[in-house]
């Protein structure tokens, strides 16, 4: 019997030189992350150093609503959150208005000195819908005050060009309401949002399992942010890893040109040498 025919490993795949590129800064993860709803600190770190995400989203409103900065700096959670060395994304989540907005990102600018913000102006408090009005005014403030936005949109199409209109480099629209874990309930509109936008697209909220997050990326969009589909599991660690490796095996079939659907079977098995072949009489 002949030995089996051994394989090189394989060096390289188009994955890593496909950076996600946001604000000229390059990340090695298209997969990004909430903080909270986890049962416990220590799950929060593991699920972090399985998937490594690009960022971890964090909210100061909501998590720790009546610190200051310097108590906030103080705060354990926050020193668990350097420990991991992943780069944090301060939200505006639980803002209302404009200048709460403002006032929030310049606090967290200050705790955790960086100028990324995932910019969240709530509209709508029970499905949590931006208030798609004002959301454009609220961008074009942080960034004219030196901030790199991610703003946190539905998929509307005017909505989003008006948000690059006003200086944003890559917008966030939902896939569905945050936490429903529905999936994309509005494909043609988020394709069309694909087709139509050149900056980065990160699918934001409504993420339930692996494979909508690989379908998503397969459409091409370029990242995927969740929370609740991971810190809500049964096993977050396991499903951590579960979205890492969904999130990139829909890059990696995007990148590769997946086939045409075809109306009719196309038979797959060549004919050729096929030791029975019956003639049609």
């Amino acid at each position: 019997m002949n030995a089996p025919e051994v394989h090189p490993p394989i060096q390289d795949t188009p994955l890593r030189h496909d950076p996600l590129v946001l604000y000229g800064q390059t990340f090695a993860s298209r997969l990004m992350l909430g903080t909270s709803r986890y049962p416990s600190p220590a799950v929060l770190m593991e699920c972090v150093r399985a998937s490594q995400p690009a960022f971890l989203t964090v909210s100061l409103r909501r998590q720790m609503p009546q610190m200051n900065a310097q108590q906030l700096a103080a705060n354990g959670f926050w020193e668990l959150l350097r420990e991991l060395k992943t780069p944090l994304l301060p939200n505006t989540a639980g803002c209302h208005r404009v200048q709460e907005v403002i006032t929030t990102a310049q606090m967290a600018r200050e705790v955790f000195e960086t100028d990324w913000i995932k910019l969240e102006l709530i509209g709508d408090d029970y499905t949590l819908q931006p208030d798609t009005v004002n959301l454009p005014q609220a961008a074009e403030a942080l960034i004219k005050l030196g901030f790199k936005v991610l703003p946190y949109c539905t998929e509307d199409l005017v909505l989003c060009q008006k948000l690059i209109d006003v200086g944003c480099q890559a917008v966030m629209p939902w896939a569905a309401p945050i936490g429903t874990g529905l999936g994309p309930i509005n494909p043609h509109a988020l394709k069309v949002l694909r087709d139509r936008l050149q900056v980065p697209l990160i699918v934001d909220a409504g993420l339930g399992l692996p494979s909508h997050a690989c379908q998503v990326m397969e459409w091409g969009f370029d990242a995927v942010l969740l929370n609740t589909a991971v810190a809500l599991s049964q096993d977050p660690l396991q499903m951590a890893q579960a979205f890492a490796s969904g999130v990139e095996a829909g890059r990696a079939a995007h990148l590769s040109g997946a086939m045409k659907p075809q109306a009719a079977a196309q038979a797959s098995t060549p004919v050729l040498g096929t030791p029975f072949w019956h003639q049609a009489p």
